[in-house]
């Protein structure tokens, strides 16, 4: 089978993005760790799949798969690929595109800048929606490591998250504290781990360790998910800036029961073919 692709990036998190529509696609979950490992395949840290629309009022379905095969329900980042690989490749002009994921429809507008909005949707705060083992809903919640203690926030972005505030972000023991918290067993579909650090009322810093993949240089919902957790806790403002390690977002929220709005870039690296 031989797949055509294209490899992708925003803010260094990267993805290999294929065109469903055009071409038969049917991967099993070793041919999605093959195509995402970074010395026999391609490499990336997702695979995005662009489908036809199965709802009515939507333009396509947006499948992701992580670099261990599974497939999760949102990636903010590759959303904003998706939609520069759509019109890059002329499946649509629109600019304003209506797309249908894991976790419900999100919107994705194209500016005049180049730059990629996103309408990430409302975010779930609710123990039983993140998913997470909890009795009430809380801002916080304490997590048992091995005897120790951590402090988490936990929102849904379309996908679970749980935030760590820290003081020194260079210092922060992201693999190991990471690799930990995701597989939490309050966690029963594991959770993508920030650690973030306030800098001021309009400036957040963040490193995400990122379920089935590890460390990225970039997480869009991440970022969403540091900002909302960070606003409910009265720290920052409805508009941030959070400087991620492979660049910028910018985040806006204007409070529960708002959608959360990310802009930022999406880069096309290379268009190739895999032989599978």
């Amino acid at each position: 089978m031989l797949i055509s692709f294209t490899k992708m990036h925003g803010l260094g998190n990267d993805f290999v993005v294929i065109d469903a529509i055009n071409q038969t696609v049917r991967l099993s979950r070793e041919q999605v760790q093959f195509i995402a490992d970074r010395h026999f395949g391609i490499g990336c840290d997702q695979l995005l799949l662009v489908e036809p629309a199965r709802a009515s009022g939507v333009d396509f379905r947006y499948r992701i798969f992580n670099a261990d095969g599974d497939e999760v329900e949102q990636c903010g980042n590759g959303a904003r690929c998706f939609a520069r690989f759509v019109r890059d490749q002329g499946l649509g002009d629109k600019d304003e595109i209506r797309v249908e994921t894991r976790s419900g429809v999100i919107v994705l507008r194209v500016e005049s800048d180049g730059q990629i909005t996103v309408n990430m949707g409302v975010p779930r705060f609710d123990p039983e929606q993140i998913p997470f083992q909890a009795a009430v809903r809380a801002d916080e919640y304490a997590l048992e490591l091995d005897g120790d203690s951590v402090t988490v926030g936990v929102v849904s972005m379309g996908n679970p998250h749980a935030v760590l505030l820290v003081e020194d972000l260079d210092n922060t023991p992201v693999a190991g504290l990471g690799m930990a918290i995701e597989s939490h067993p309050r966690f029963p579909q594991r959770v993508n781990v920030g650690f973030m650090q306030v800098i001021s009322r309009e400036i957040i810093r963040l490193r995400v360790f990122e379920r089935g993949v590890g460390e990225t240089l970039a997480c869009g919902t991440g970022a969403c998910a540091a900002m909302v957790v960070a606003r409910q806790q009265g720290l920052i403002n409805d508009k941030v800036t959070v400087e991620l390690p492979g660049g910028e977002l910018a985040i806006c929220w204007e409070g529960e029961g708002s959608p959360v709005m990310m802009t930022g870039p999406a880069s096309k690296v290379f268009e190739g073919q895999i032989e599978l």
